[in-house]
């Protein structure tokens, strides 16, 4: 790894154990995580239910992927040695990624991918919204775009999610069967560790508990409203952040990979 400049080791490190190292971590779970589910969201292009979610969807995506872009630009630049954002995105292994679990999960049907997408943005748009506050520049001036992005998110997501859950007996079903498909993997989210705690102590990370209360909160009252049953998950998967996933993140990068493995040096 390329050595960073001396500005970025003061702005990460100051007098907390943080490193640029422990910000490239973070940029890269960040980035994967919204890379992979931008990826999924883009897989409804032309195959939702009605013709606005056939445009609500990918746009979706495409406020995911603008995160991810910044998250990989940014971490091309601390680790030098001439990376690109696509070498993160398409010359990496699975083993290599650090998204969350829950966002490579196969689309399912339409409930259970809003509802994975409620769950997503419940979560981010509360996080980037205390990022706004985060000691590193870069971040919090693209919290403040993407706080925005994801209260849509949580605001369209919501809605259908109460829609289909008190609408007919099988839109309740499906919203059910998501539910309970879903409910494991959100504790994943928000897993603390040393790296999350050394950027914590930065003031780079917010306080992860607020985050999760403020998550709580907007879940709770929108299945209540939904007349779905209490998010109360008994336990949660783990292992993506360090690079441990199911067998459906292989296929999802054999088409998300193709082209650049396929054609190396393609330029987006």
């Amino acid at each position: 790894m390329a050595a960073a400049s001396p500005t970025m080791v003061s702005r990460v490190a100051g007098d907390s154990d943080a490193s640029p190292a422990h910000l490239l971590a973070l940029l890269m779970r960040l980035g994967d995580d919204h890379l992979i589910l931008g990826h999924r969201l883009s897989e409804w292009c032309g195959h939702a239910p009605m013709l606005e979610e056939d445009l609500a969807l990918p746009n979706m995506a495409l406020d995911l992927l603008g995160t991810a872009r910044m998250c990989y630009g940014y971490a091309a630049e601390i680790e030098g040695g001439g990376k690109t954002e696509d070498d993160y995105a398409f010359l990496r292994d699975g083993t290599d990624f650090r998204h969350v679990l829950m966002v490579e999960q196969p689309n399912g049907d339409f409930a259970f991918t809003i509802l994975r997408q409620f769950f997503f943005a419940a979560f981010m748009h509360p996080f980037w919204k205390a990022m706004t506050e985060s000691t590193d520049v870069r971040l919090a001036a693209h919290a403040e775009k993407a706080e925005k992005e994801l209260a849509y998110h949580v605001r369209h997501t919501g809605e259908w999610v109460i829609r289909l859950g008190d609408g007919t007996d099988e839109s309740a079903r499906r919203m059910n069967d998501a539910l309970e498909a879903l409910s494991p993997f959100v504790g994943e989210m928000f897993e603390q560790d040393s790296l999350t705690r050394a950027l914590a102590d930065a003031g780079i990370l917010p306080d992860m508990d607020r985050i999760k209360s403020r998550f709580d909160h907007v879940v709770a009252d929108t299945l209540r409203i939904a007349t779905l049953p209490a998010f109360t998950p008994e336990f949660a998967h783990t292992g993506g952040r360090e690079g441990r996933h199911t067998e459906y993140l292989g296929h999802l990068l054999a088409e998300l990979q193709f082209m650049q493995r396929a054609y190396p040096g393609q330029r987006w």
